[in-house]
């Protein structure tokens, strides 16, 4: 499936066996980002440079990534591969690729010294092309897990997802990796909330980091960096509708919300299509 914006590739790195794996945004010039975090235990990489008070412009990739702080390393592969090709920030030292990157954890799904390397970034940035998988258990996704509070033993599948809302010559897409310690609420029913008791264990509790739902927001509006950040908001609204609880003391939920620039848009307007195409995709995990 293609992700639908013009100049936006997408490739993974999976390791099945081991449960691992991440998955790169490769965006076109120019393209302007900013990012929210809002879970209580981030993994992440270069978000600072995407607030909307820095200096910094555009960037060049995103990496949603497996391993904990271990998987930032795939960065490093990540900007090689940029490099090679040309891309980044040029500096009297040469080019530096900017990569914002955001990890979730995954160590307890599969061998916990399985991370993502500086290596798998690069063969995940290669692999990238405009046609990948964009829904199931591969690359960033790949040992994902929701409702973790319910214990190995019960809780479920997750994944990564895409979905995406059009208007016009608008566009707004999510790509979500859903590894919440909380369920997914379809919208159907009462919200079950035996969850809630569960954060009442402190935080020190060995099963209470294994968690995190992480993904990017990609869009064809001409956005600003603070129009980027109010993207991203919309999109934990969205993963505020779509997961019961959300944003834990022990996930580290959060959003990089990335405009290519083509089409003038309404910042509202642009905020409830990606709030609405984060509940659908990560909702989609649990069809």
């Amino acid at each position: 499936m293609s992700i639908g914006i013009a100049g936006i590739r997408l490739g993974h790195w999976s390791d099945i066996e081991r449960a691992t794996g991440c998955t790169v945004l490769t965006l076109p010039e120019g393209t302007v980002a900013s990012a929210e975090v809002r879970g209580g235990a981030p993994a992440s990489r270069e978000l600072d440079a995407l607030s909307p008070d820095k200096t910094l412009a555009s960037v060049d990739a995103i990496l949603l990534t497996g391993g904990s702080a271990f998987g930032l390393a795939a960065a490093d592969g990540v900007m090689r591969y940029l490099e090679e090709n040309g891309r980044g920030v040029m500096t009297p030292g040469g080019r530096v690729p900017i990569v914002p990157t955001l990890a979730l954890f995954d160590l307890g799904a599969g061998d916990p010294a399985a991370r993502p390397t500086a290596e798998h970034g690069y063969a995940a940035a290669r692999a990238s092309t405009e046609e990948q998988v964009t829904h199931g258990r591969i690359g960033a996704g790949t040992g994902a897990f929701t409702a973790h509070w319910r214990g190995p033993d019960l809780r479920r599948p997750g994944g990564i997802a895409y979905a995406q809302r059009r208007l016009g010559d608008l566009t707004v897409g999510a790509l979500c990796v859903v590894n919440a310690f909380g369920d997914i609420d379809d919208g159907s029913g009462e919200i079950a909330l035996d969850a809630v008791a569960m954060l009442a264990q402190p935080f020190e509790f060995a099963e209470s980091r294994t968690h995190t739902t992480i993904g990017a927001v990609v869009t064809n509006a001409r956005l600003d960096k603070m129009g980027c950040f109010i993207a991203a908001q919309g999109a934990h609204d969205g993963l505020a509708r779509a997961l019961t609880p959300p944003h834990t003391r022990f996930d580290g939920d959060g959003f990089i919300a990335a405009a290519t620039g083509e089409t003038e848009a309404d910042i509202d307007t642009v905020r409830l299509m990606a709030l609405a195409a984060v509940t659908e995709a990560i909702r989609s995990l649990a069809a």
